[in-house]
């Protein structure tokens, strides 16, 4: 019996009955260093199964994961992992009365049991970073509307699954097949609100890469992170990972739906701050980006020896290529560590022979094979959606 249902049966024989205790909120602070605003944020060690983790909101849940973390490992562990959900979810699941329903645009519409989806096709493990679109956007100067994340909402897992096509396969295609839109099991706290769905292009759904997920680094799905089953599709914002999944749906239009249509858009060109009516379009795919998660700014280096630079990488929708340390008037290639696959994290380091001055506005440039390239300026938008430039540190010699 392969791993991957072994498992699955641990999922169905304990994580689905656990409840979700409220967390204790402890007293340390983290700074985040944001400019637009209160940049503290408090560590919370209590929520389950997770380490301390900086806490954005406690319900529903956004937990980020400090930097520092992030890059001890090109995988991220699952109890450091950042949480992110929209609205309210059950905090206990009846493995045995489990459905997923696939209708809309098929040829005959199915409810599907944890059993019949895990049986739909051979298990595939891919290893992906899960990112938050608005990762970042409390950096945004000036500041912009939503959660004011630092540089820690995301992470990259092991996600085991099957291929969402061979679900889909259950169903059967109809004709005239565009979308797959998928819904969870959270919902609005209010009458009117939106509900939470996401749809994908009918052939980014067939990628043999995207999966219906119930593993995370082979464990099952925590509940925080979307258990019994999530979407995963790799190289995307994690907008599109759908948690705790209920419902798939074919579609043979296009998505009016709020999440699609209304949110998660940014401008379809360059804006400033003072624009007000520009079109715009969803966010989709990752732009590549690196962080320097070894030294935070400000930190002292001793001047005369050699310094070390540490941190990660990801090329976003394709394999990463490169990353460069970057200052005024230099810049350094860095070594690159193994690698997980075209959507994981990669580790970096570089060194530089000796510290002769302060080392004022350094960062790391990331490119990935299809030549897409971190920008020196920032892309701003109203959302804060997709931030991927240079993140630029000093450091003082002493």
């Amino acid at each position: 019996m392969s791993e991957s249902r072994i498992t699955r049966r641990a999922l169905i024989a304990g994580a689905g009955g656990a409840a979700l205790a409220a967390p204790a909120i402890g007293q340390k602070l983290v700074d985040l260093g944001l400019p637009g605003g209160p940049s503290l944020r408090p560590l919370a060690p209590a929520f389950p199964g997770k380490d301390a983790m900086i806490v954005q909101r406690i319900r529903p849940p956004l937990l980020e994961t400090p930097l520092g973390v992030l890059g001890d490992s090109a995988i991220t562990p699952n109890e450091h992992f950042f949480v992110r959900w929209n609205w309210d979810f059950p905090t206990a699941i009846n493995v045995a009365n489990y459905r997923v329903a696939v209708g809309g645009a098929v040829k005959q519409a199915v409810e599907l049991s944890l059993d019949d989806i895990v049986n739909a096709g051979e298990p595939v493990e891919v290893v992906a970073v899960n990112q938050c679109a608005g990762n970042g956007r409390g950096l945004s100067d000036p500041r912009v509307t939503g959660t004011q994340w630092g540089n820690g909402a995301m992470g990259c897992a092991k996600w085991t699954g099957v291929r969402l096509k061979d679900v889909l396969a259950k169903a059967g295609l109809a004709p005239g097949a565009k979308r797959v839109r998928f819904a969870g099991l959270d919902v609005p706290p209010m009458e009117g609100a939106p509900q939470f769905i996401k749809s994908v292009p009918l052939d980014i759904a067939l990628r043999d890469d995207v999966l219906v997920a119930w593993g995370m680094n082979g464990a099952p799905l925590p509940m925080l992170h979307g258990y019994p089953l999530r979407i995963v599709v790799p190289g995307w914002f994690s907008t599109y990972w759908v948690k705790m999944l209920a419902t798939i749906e074919v579609l043979s239009g296009e998505d009016d739906s709020y999440y699609v249509a209304k949110s998660y858009r940014i401008p379809a060109r360059p804006i400033t701050p003072e624009d007000k009516d520009f079109p715009t379009v969803s966010i989709t795919a990752m732009p590549p980006r690196a962080l320097i998660t070894s030294h935070a700014d400000g930190a002292v280096v001793k001047r005369g020896a050699p310094l070390t630079l540490r941190g990660l990488a990801l090329g976003g929708d394709a394999a990463l290529s490169r990353v460069d340390l970057v200052g005024e008037g230099f810049e350094r290639p860095c070594t690159l560590g193994p690698d997980e696959g075209p959507y994981a994290f990669r580790l970096w380091e570089v060194t530089i022979p000796e510290v002769q001055q302060d080392l004022v506005g350094i960062g790391v440039r990331a490119a990935n094979i299809n030549g897409a390239v971190q920008p020196e300026a920032l892309n701003w938008n109203p959302s804060g959606y997709a931030r991927n430039v240079i993140e630029r540190i000093t450091l003082r010699a002493v």
